[in-house]
């Protein structure tokens, strides 16, 4: 496939000179229903939106766009609240913080540890039903403390272990065998890349294996944008619904304390966040809403910046975004510069509709 053609998103400076370019691209879509849409909803779309993708048959809008939106990209984690929901569908039922667990890249504190425990145990399984890799707690103080205890890396302490714990639960729900879980054709995953194919409007555009191990699906920021904004606008009762309600609920369980995601949901009313590695940002609005971007490096510093910019430019909350900090740049401890937005677009090509 060829190399997208991703523009500058973000920027460091050092005393007023640019030190350090974050490229990317990205896409705000508005809510369902408010594009112009075509005959069959069959269209990829272009940069002003016209179509939502195969089949929807609704219209779109394209509020804001930069670099290569309609490329197709890895979303690495911000594939589990959609893996979430199709877990529901199959049968999972859990109170409202371990569902947003299994939505996570949680951190690895105790919390997260033991709510994926209780997953396993709510459904007769142990630590060795698990098939996701080992490795140390994500979040840098959690991982201090884990180290200082003695202890090494565990399937537990992964960031991903509430999504496979609830993978494995799954399995004894429908009588699947829980061993193989993560084989591409294990019903488990076929009916997560059928559920991820229907939220984001698309067929994956390749096939690979993420870090914990799970199947993971190539889709386009657009479509990945799309999906975020059908599960942040669902009706509570909803399986979609049920999933962007958990995480808004318990952030702390969706990522951590310290963490942005967390911060963000807790900053700004109805906002759904989701963060993957390799510089992966997914924001979904109360109003259908979708946000995604993707940082070309990789760059995990850089996701804020961009990200918050893009949400002042809808029409979100300015108090709500002044609580998002991003950290200045230092020299000898003291502030010599900053990370910041590029001016990846004027500020005139943005429509700044206020969002819900």
């Amino acid at each position: 496939m060829p190399t997208p053609h991703h523009v500058p998103l973000a920027e460091q400076t050092r005393d007023g000179l640019v030190e350090s370019v974050h490229y990317g691209s990205l896409i705000a879509l508005g809510p369902e229903g408010t594009g112009p849409g075509n005959a069959e909803g069959t269209g990829p779309g272009n940069a002003k939106g016209t179509s939502t993708g195969p089949g929807t048959g609704t219209g779109t809008d394209t509020k804001v766009t930069a670099g290569d939106p309609d490329a197709p990209i890895y979303p690495r984690s911000s594939l589990k609240p959609l893996q979430a929901v199709a877990l529901l569908r199959a049968g999972l039922k859990l109170e409202q913080d371990l569902l947003a667990l299994t939505a996570a890249s949680h951190s690895g504190a105790a919390m997260h540890q033991d709510g994926a425990r209780r997953i396993l145990e709510m459904h007769g399984l142990n630590e060795e039903a698990l098939a996701n890799s080992t490795d140390l707690p994500y979040g840098v103080a959690e991982r201090e403390e884990w180290l200082r205890a003695g202890n090494g890396p565990t399937q537990l302490a992964q960031n991903c272990s509430g999504k496979h714990a609830s993978m494995a639960a799954v399995c004894t729900i429908n009588g699947w065998p829980v061993e193989g879980y993560l084989n591409p054709e294990h019903p488990l995953q076929v009916l997560v890349r059928d559920t991820i194919t229907e939220l984001t409007g698309e067929d994956a555009a390749a096939v690979s294996t993420d870090g914990c191990g799970t199947p993971l699906f190539a889709h386009s920021l657009r479509g990945m944008a799309r999906a975020y904004g059908r599960l942040a606008s669902a009706s509570p009762e909803s399986h979609e619904g049920q999933v962007a309600h958990a995480m808004r609920a318990f952030p702390e369980m969706v990522a951590g304390e310290g963490r942005d995601v967390t911060a963000m949901m807790r900053a700004v009313p109805g906002l759904l966040a989701k963060d993957g590695f390799e510089g992966l940002q997914l924001i979904g609005l109360a109003d259908g809403t979708g946000v995604a971007i993707k940082i070309s490096d990789g760059g995990d510093r850089a996701r804020l910046p961009v990200t918050v910019r893009v949400l002042a430019e809808l029409g979100v909350d300015a108090d709500s975004l002044a609580a998002l900090q991003i950290p200045p740049v230092l020299g000898g401890g003291k502030p010599v510069g900053v990370l910041r937005a590029a001016a990846f677009l004027p500020a005139a090509d943005f429509q700044t509709t206020p969002a819900s």
